[in-house]
C-alpha cells in the first residue's frame, strides 16, 4: 500500500498563525500591565493614531533566546491621515529593557522617519539598559541619541512616558521636543531612589523624585501633564493641528471659521488703572486667536511666562507671552528657557510668533544672579534674534529695559510691532527712574514724599507711554486693543512671503 504525502501546510494560514503568537504575546504579562493602570505597547498604538492605520515592521524579530519582539513594537501609522513613525516598548518582555534586537528596531524606524520626512513618536515604557547585553544595550542607546540629534530640527520628535524612563534611557526624551507625561504612570529620573538613599542619605519616592508632577511643575524637562493615558493620546493628536511633518512643510492649515476683523471690546477695559495690578494675560490671548482655543505648552512651568500654540485665521502661530499674573510677568532663569526653547521649535518648523509683551525688566536678587540669569537670559535674546519666522510683537503694558530689547522688539528683527495706548516703554519703571535721576533733589527736599509723587507723575507722562518709540519708528503704530486681531492677521499675511534664509556658518554658538 503506497504511503500519503505529508499533509501540505496552507502557507497563508501558516503565516496568519504566527502574526497572530507575534502580536499576542505572554497573556499574563499583559494581565500584570493591565492591573498596573497601563495599556499594552499595542493596544497604546491602536489608541493613539486612526483606526487601522498602524503597520508593524519587524514583528518576527526576535530575541536570540526565541522571545518576540524584544520588547518594542514599531511601525507606522496615521494621525488625522498624516504619516508618523512610532515606537512603544513593550514592558512585557523583559521589562521593555533595551537589547540588541529592540535597538535595531528602533534604529530603523526612526531612518525611516528622518529620510522620508515624517515625525516620530516614541512611547517609553522600558526598565532602562538590559544588564545581560552589557555594553551592546548602552551602545543601542548610543545609536539612538545620536539620531535624536540628527532629527532634531527636521522632523518632529515627541516622546510619551507611559512607564518608567531611567538612568541613560531620559536623554532621548530629553533631545525630542516635547514630552508627555501621565499623572501616577510615568517618571523618568536618572539615579534612582534606592541609590540616591544609599550615597546621599536622602529618602524619596519613585514620583516625588521623578514623577509627572515633577518634571511638569519643578524642572521643565515635561511639557504635557495627564490624568490618563487617553487624555496624553489626546494631548498629541491636538499638538498634530500646529505642526507640520518637517522642516520642509508648512504648518497645517485650519478651517477659518473666525471672522478676521472681529473686534474684541474687552481687550478695551482689560489692563487696571493701577500700573502694579496685575491681569490674566491667557485672557488677551483667548479675545485674540480663532475661536479663543489656546493650545498651551508647560503651563505648570514656569508660569510667569506663558507659550502654546494657537490659529489666527487659519494659519498656525506660536504664542510667547509675559504673564502679569505671576512675579509681574518679571523673566528670570527658568522663563527664559521655557521661552527660548519654544521659539527656536517654532523657527525650526516654520510656525510664525507671536509675542505679547508686558515685562517690569528681569528679576532681581542674588539667586537669579548666581544661577546665570544673564547666560539664561542671553538664551531668549539669541532664540529671537535668531529666528527667521514671521514675528510679530504687541506691547500691552509695561516694556522696561533690557527685558524691552529680549521680547522681540523691533531691534532684533521683529517684523511687525505694535503698543496700545496703556504701554510704557522705557529703561525702567517710573518709581526707579525718579529714585536714581532725583536722588539729590528728593534728599533736600521739605517733603520727599510729596515732591516723588510730582516727579513720579512727570516721568509717567513724559517717559512711561508708546509715543516715543512710535516716533523713533522702534513701534509700527499705536492701536487700540479691541483692534489687535485684525491687526496682526493683516500683518501675518504680509510676513508670511518673506524670504527666509539660512545662515552659511555651521550654527551659532548660543550661550547653553
Amino acid at each position: 500500500m503506497s504511503q500519503r504525502p505529508p499533509r501540505k501546510i496552507d502557507p497563508l494560514n501558516e503565516l496568519r498563525q504566527r502574526k497572530y503568537e507575534a502580536g499576542h504575546g505572554d497573556a499574563e504579562a499583559f494581565t500584570r500591565q493591565h492591573a498596573k493602570g497601563k495599556l499594552t505597547a499595542r493596544e497604546r498604538i491602536s489608541r493613539l493614531v486612526d483606526r487601522n492605520s498602524f503597520e508593524e515592521i519587524d514583528l518576527f524579530a526576535r530575541h536570540p533566546a526565541g522571545v518576540p519582539g524584544d520588547g518594542v513594537v514599531t511601525g507606522m501609522a496615521r494621525i488625522d491621515g498624516r504619516d508618523v513613525m512610532l515606537f512603544s516598548h513593550d514592558a512585557s518582555v523583559f521589562g521593555g529593557s533595551l537589547g540588541e534586537v529592540f535597538a535595531e528596531k528602533v534604529i530603523k524606524v526612526m531612518d525611516l522617519a528622518l529620510s522620508n520626512r515624517i515625525p516620530i513618536i516614541g512611547i517609553n515604557d522600558s526598565g532602562g539598559a538590559r544588564i545581560q547585553e552589557g555594553v551592546v544595550s548602552l551602545a543601542g542607546y548610543a545609536e539612538i541619541f545620536w539620531r535624536n540629534v540628527e532629527a532634531s530640527g527636521l522632523v518632529p520628535q515627541l516622546s510619551l512616558i507611559l512607564g518608567p524612563c531611567t538612568g541613560g534611557a531620559v536623554y532621548s526624551p530629553a533631545i525630542t521636543d516635547f514630552t508627555f507625561m501621565v499623572h501616577g504612570v510615568g517618571y523618568m529620573f536618572i539615579t534612582g531612589p534606592e541609590v540616591i538613599r544609599v550615597t546621599t542619605g536622602e529618602d524619596v519616592t519613585f514620583d516625588s523624585l521623578g514623577g509627572a508632577e515633577v518634571h511638569n511643575v519643578k524642572s521643565g524637562v515635561a511639557h504635557f501633564l495627564a490624568e490618563t493615558e487617553e487624555e496624553c493620546f489626546a494631548q498629541v493628536r491636538k499638538l498634530f493641528k500646529y505642526i507640520p511633518q518637517s522642516c520642509d512643510e508648512q504648518p497645517p492649515r485650519a478651517k477659518a471659521t473666525d471672522d478676521p476683523e472681529r473686534a474684541a471690546p474687552g481687550l478695551a477695559t482689560i489692563i487696571p488703572d493701577n500700573p502694579k495690578e496685575p491681569y490674566d494675560i491667557k485672557d488677551v490671548i483667548g479675545m485674540v486667536v480663532d475661536d479663543g482655543d489656546f493650545f498651551e505648552v508647560q503651563p505648570y512651568y514656569a508660569m510667569n511666562m506663558v507659550v502654546g500654540f494657537a490659529h489666527l485665521d487659519g494659519n498656525a502661530v506660536g504664542i510667547v507671552a509675559n504673564q502679569p499674573k505671576v512675579m509681574a510677568g518679571a523673566l528670570d532663569i527658568n522663563a527664559s528657557d521655557k521661552g527660548a526653547r519654544f521659539v527656536r521649535f517654532c523657527d525650526a518648523f516654520n510656525v510664525p510668533l507671536v509675542t505679547f509683551v508686558d515685562v517690569p525688566g528681569f528679576l532681581p536678587g542674588t539667586l537669579q544672579e548666581y544661577g546665570g540669569i544673564i547666560r539664561h537670559g542671553a538664551k531668549l535674546l539669541y532664540a529671537f534674534s535668531e529666528a527667521t519666522v514671521p514675528k510679530l510683537t504687541v506691547i500691552t503694558r509695561k516694556a522696561y529695559g533690557g527685558a524691552y530689547c529680549v521680547m522681540c522688539s523691533k531691534h532684533i528683527r521683529a517684523d511687525f510691532n505694535v503698543a496700545w495706548p496703556t504701554a510704557e516703554i522705557a529703561v525702567m519703571g517710573p518709581e526707579g527712574a525718579v529714585n536714581i535721576l532725583f536722588h539729590r533733589e528728593l534728599a533736600a527736599a521739605a517733603d520727599p514724599v510729596a515732591r516723588r509723587g510730582e516727579l513720579v507723575s512727570e516721568y509717567s507722562e513724559r517717559f512711561a507711554n508708546p509715543y516715543i518709540a512710535a516716533e523713533r519708528g522702534y513701534i509700527d503704530d499705536v492701536i487700540e486693543p479691541g483692534r489687535t486681531r485684525s491687526e496682526l492677521i493683516r500683518a501675518l499675511r504680509i510676513a508670511m512671503r518673506k524670504e527666509r534664509k539660512r545662515s552659511s556658518r555651521w550654527h551659532g554658538n548660543i550661550p547653553l
